[in-house]
């Protein structure tokens, strides 16, 4: 639950830049679904809201998972950088105080700008809404390997480190030691990249479906490093709701074949052979990652999650050498699990 004294942080910030008039109020509303920072929908006299984004010590999960909160400050340059890459496929930053570790950007309405997330889980499965996405992340990395000043904004390895290296394959390889060389393997793999900004949580839970395409959010976790991370960590979503919605599992398996083929057109940093080959080193590590990782997805009952666990073992212990063949092995199990 939100402090009280984050309330009058969060006012006092606003009445810092110039939102909100000496002697007015707003109305926050705490806003839910991140484990990572305090949101808040934040309704100005006159009927505007926005938006205001704090970073937490301690995220909400119940492991005990530490971060820095410099992140605020690395989410603030993200936002900025990508606006100038694809202007509203993004939220617009609006204030930014980093020694407060707070920022304003606009709010968009769930009306019209739902979560992709809640839209796969309903079953509404649009291969084309993924074919966006992998192009607009296709784009950001494009333009984020050719930029001359990236890797010093986004020279964020501890961060990295904290958030993602740390939480999904270290925890995961601690719960499977009998994998203990693979991870070993991938993980140097991973943080010794540095190609491109790496968004870090491509996830259908940061992902709007606005009325001119997809809108990205939540870049706390970008790094100059790897941008295979962002493509396996977004297909690793689509896999997982397979075996969720196994009555839709086909047209997920299209949406990540039409996800990977439209970022694929922006591939321009690294020979397409090698990009292809870490993704798909990454994609059963990530899995197995949410089933017994720090940050296990939530929506997978135990027979599901013990199907993912026996398949991204198997992936593990016998890797693929590209996506495609992940993707038709991750379907051939499926349906020997259900035969």
């Amino acid at each position: 639950m939100t402090a009280p004294d984050s309330r009058s942080q969060v006012q006092a910030f606003l009445h810092r830049q110039g939102l909100l008039a000496e002697g007015a109020d707003a109305e926050l509303t705490p806003l839910t679904g991140g484990v990572s920072s305090d949101l808040w929908r934040v309704d100005l006299p006159g009927g505007r809201s926005v938006c205001v984004k704090s970073a937490l010590a301690q995220l909400k999960v119940e492991r005990e998972w530490h971060a820095p909160v410099s992140r605020n400050r690395v989410e603030h340059d993200w936002l900025r950088f990508a606006a100038g890459v694809a202007p509203g496929q993004v939220p617009r930053v609006l204030a930014h105080d980093g020694d407060a570790g707070l920022f304003a950007m606009e709010f968009l309405p769930p009306e019209h700008y739902p979560v992709w997330k809640s839209h796969l889980l309903a079953g509404r499965v649009d291969v084309d809404a993924a074919a966006a996405v992998g192009d607009l992340v296709g784009r950001l990395h494009s333009a984020s390997a050719a930029a001359p000043d990236t890797a010093a904004v986004f020279a964020t390895d501890d961060n990295f480190e904290a958030l993602r290296i740390e939480p999904y394959l270290r925890a995961t390889a601690r719960v499977h030691p009998d994998l203990r060389e693979r991870f070993d393997a991938l993980i140097p793999a991973t943080t010794g990249t540095h190609l491109a900004v790496v968004h870090g949580d491509v996830s259908p839970k940061n992902i709007l479906l606005g009325p001119d395409g997809p809108v990205l959010l939540d870049a706390e976790c970008a790094w100059f490093g790897d941008p295979a991370f962002d493509l396996a960590f977004c297909l690793n979503h689509l896999l997982l709701k397979a075996v969720k919605l196994p009555h839709r599992a086909a047209t997920l398996r299209a949406s990540a074949q039409a996800l990977a083929a439209a970022h694929a057109r922006h591939l321009d940093w690294e020979p397409p052979q090698a990009f292809d080959g870490r993704v798909a080193a990454l994609l059963p590590a990530l899995a197995l990652a949410r089933v017994d990782g720090t940050s296990p997805v939530e929506y997978l009952d135990t027979a599901q999650r013990q199907h993912v666990r026996a398949t991204a073992r198997t992936l593990l212990r016998e890797p693929a050498p590209t996506v495609a063949e992940v993707l038709a092995r991750w379907t051939r199990e499926r349906h020997s699990a259900t035969a």
